[in-house]
């Protein structure tokens, strides 16, 4: 058994309430979660766990247990820091979180050259659209799209997200292209439904656009379809579906290889700033040095020159 592991994975279930939400965490089952917790109370021979089905809490032993595990863990973790900001190479491990899209269309190609510069390096990478906490979920560096609330992180500007208003050639003979920003209104929208709480939620009710003569508001009369992945919503669109704002990196290779066109080039659609997240105590580490500076050029030219 992995002690280290078994001890990580216990702390997480205690800190995170369940072993359901300790397995998003670590990364793996919840069989797997409740597997390290049955070996470990094997090896020390106590219940750490009191479990219900409603609730689970500690055991006196466990609550003493947990604290110690804590301590080892956060001792541990600090041994590696000073040995990566020892270091003169890069090299060990690095955890990154980015949201979905971004992360597969912008980060991926970008993290590839990266590591075939630093052969040192390994990266684990969980894409996610939740805005994961860097310090409990152990966390070396997050981007985020959007201002990110205040916190004691180190936020470091990349450049825009932007998205691209676009269809397909097939629809577009079927349904006619518009030419001005009312004439949406007579297509069908393919939109994403974002909460109310996201600064991209007007892209679900109605379209933003900036021309020569100022902003322009769309209102969408007709739906044809909501979807939750931007995937999703570049398949619709390249079956002919419908009009969608899409992200510009999510449908680059589509517009250049003529199966998708964009519409109404001559607007300018809203953007997003992305940045980069980090603790400003693990800068000292040339690992996540190296790796910051290197996404800072890499991906903020890529967001400068998405449209």
């Amino acid at each position: 058994m992995n002690v280290f592991q078994a001890m990580t994975t216990f702390v997480a279930v205690v800190e995170t309430g369940s072993m359901a939400a300790a397995a998003e965490r670590c990364s793996m089952s919840s069989t797997m979660v409740g597997n390290y917790i049955r070996l470990l109370e094997e090896r020390v021979g106590a219940s750490l766990l009191r479990r219900t089905t409603r609730r689970q809490s500690l055991t006196p032993f466990g609550a003493v247990y947990f604290e110690k595990c804590r301590e080892l863990i956060a001792m541990l973790e600090e041994t590696d820091r000073m040995a990566q900001a020892a270091q003169t190479v890069p090299g060990g491990k690095l955890r990154v979180t980015a949201p979905v899209t971004y992360g597969t269309e912008s980060l991926t190609p970008q993290l590839v050259d990266y590591l075939h510069q630093h052969p040192m390096v390994d990266v684990e990478l969980v894409l996610t659209e939740r805005s994961v906490d860097l310090t409990e979920e152990k966390f070396d560096a997050a981007i985020r799209l959007g201002l990110p609330a205040p916190s004691t992180l180190i936020c470091r500007r990349l450049g825009d997200y932007r998205m691209t208003l676009c269809a397909s050639p097939d629809y577009l003979a079927r349904r006619g292209e518009p030419f001005t920003p009312m004439q949406l209104q007579a297509h069908d929208a393919l939109s994403f439904p974002y909460p109310a709480s996201s600064p991209m939620q007007w892209a679900g009710r109605e379209w933003q656009l900036e021309g020569p003569k100022g902003k322009v508001v769309v209102d969408i009369l007709r739906t044809r379809a909501v979807m939750n992945s931007t995937q999703a919503l570049r398949k619709a669109v390249l079956a002919g579906m419908g009009v969608a704002m899409l992200p510009a990196d999510l449908v680059r290779e589509d517009l250049r290889a003529e199966r998708l066109k964009v519409l109404l080039p001559d607007y300018r659609l809203p953007t997003r700033p992305v940045y980069l997240l980090y603790h400003k105590d693990r800068f000292s580490s040339p690992t996540l040095r190296s790796f910051i500076n290197f996404m800072a050029g890499a991906l903020g030219g890529i967001a400068s020159q998405t449209r």
